[in-house]
C-alpha cells in the first residue's frame, strides 16, 4: 500500500498531465462543452420523475426528484470513471511504448478526473435543497468518506477490467451495458427502504428474504447511494447494516484487482 502511494506521490506531475489531457479530450469540438456534465444526471432525474409518476415509488419524506438526483450523483461517477478507467491503459498505447512508469497511474487518474465532473453535479444538488428549502446536517461530513469508498469501488472494477480489456478489447465495450443493468440492482430509481420493507419487514421472498438482502448489498452502491442520501437528504448517519457486505467486498476485492493488473502490466507493451 505504502509503494502504491509513493508511485503515485512521486508520479503527481505526469497524473495531472494526464488528467488535464481527459478533460481537454472529452470536450474538445463539444459545443456544450462540460455542461455535458450536467445533462445526463438532470436528464435522467426528469425521465425517472416522470416514469415515477405512473408507477408510484415512495421516497418518505424527501421529495422525489431531489432524491432521485441524489443518487444519481455517486452512481454516475462511479459508471463514468470505471468505464473510462477500463479504457484507459489501451488508450494510451503509444505512452506505454515509449517509458516506463508504472500503468496503474492510467486507471487511478481516468477516475480522478471524474471527480471535476461531481463537483459540478454538487453544485446542481446544492440548488435543489434550496429550491426546496432543504438544510444540511451535520451528517453531511460523511461525504468526503463516501466519495473516498466509491473511488475505491470503481477502482476495483476498473485495474482489473483495465488489464483484461488489453487482451479483449471486447471488455471495454461490453461493460458499459453490464454498469447499466447493474443501476437496476441499486437503489438509484427507488430508494433503498423499498427493498428493506419487501425483504426485512414483509418477508417477500420467505426464507430466503435475508440472505437475498445481503446478496443485495452485496453490491457496494446500494450501501453508497442510501448513505449519501442519509447524510445530505435525511440528516442522517450511513445505516451500517447497508454498508458492510458492500465494504467487506471491496477489502477482499481491490487488493485482488490490483495484484492482477500489476501482474499483467509486464506483458501490456507486447500486447498491446
Amino acid at each position: 500500500m505504502l509503494k502504491v502511494v509513493k508511485n503515485l506521490y512521486d508520479y503527481r506531475e505526469l497524473m495531472l498531465t494526464l488528467a488535464w489531457k481527459n478533460i481537454a479530450l472529452r470536450y474538445k469540438q463539444a459545443y456544450l462543452g462540460i455542461a455535458w456534465a450536467i445533462i445526463k444526471p438532470v436528464t435522467l432525474m426528469l425521465i425517472f420523475t416522470l416514469v415515477r409518476a405512473f408507477v408510484g415509488i415512495e421516497s418518505g419524506d424527501v421529495p422525489y426528484p431531489i432524491l432521485v438526483f441524489a443518487a444519481l450523483l455517486p452512481w454516475t461517477f462511479f459508471q463514468e470513471s470505471t468505464s473510462d478507467a477500463v479504457n484507459s491503459v489501451v488508450g494510451n498505447t503509444a505512452l506505454i511504448k515509449k517509458i516506463y512508469f508504472p500503468r496503474e497511474i492510467f486507471p487511478i487518474t481516468s477516475v480522478m478526473t471524474k471527480l471535476v465532473e461531481l463537483g459540478i453535479n454538487f453544485l446542481i444538488l446544492a440548488g435543489l435543497m434550496v429550491w426546496y428549502g432543504m438544510l444540511p446536517s451535520i451528517h453531511i461530513l460523511w461525504v468526503p468518506l463516501l466519495l473516498v469508498y466509491t473511488v475505491l469501488a470503481a477502482l476495483t472494477i476498473a485495474l482489473a477490467g483495465a488489464a483484461v480489456n488489453v487482451y479483449y478489447r471486447d471488455v471495454g465495450q461490453a461493460l458499459p451495458v453490464l454498469l447499466s443493468l447493474l443501476m437496476y440492482a441499486s437503489p438509484v430509481i427507488y430508494p433503498l427502504q423499498l427493498v428493506k420493507d419487501k425483504l426485512l419487514t414483509q418477508q417477500a421472498a420467505g426464507e430466503w428474504s435475508n440472505a437475498l438482502y445481503t446478496i443485495y448489498t452485496l453490491n457496494p452502491l446500494a450501501g453508497i447511494i442510501d448513505a449519501f442520501q442519509n447524510a445530505v437528504l435525511r440528516g442522517t448517519a450511513p445505516d451500517p447494516h447497508a454498508m458492510l457486505p458492500g465494504m467487506v467486498s471491496i477489502l477482499l476485492l481491490l487488493p485482488l484487482s490490483y495484484l492482477y493488473f500489476k501482474r499483467a502490466e509486464s506483458f501490456f507493451a507486447d500486447v498491446i
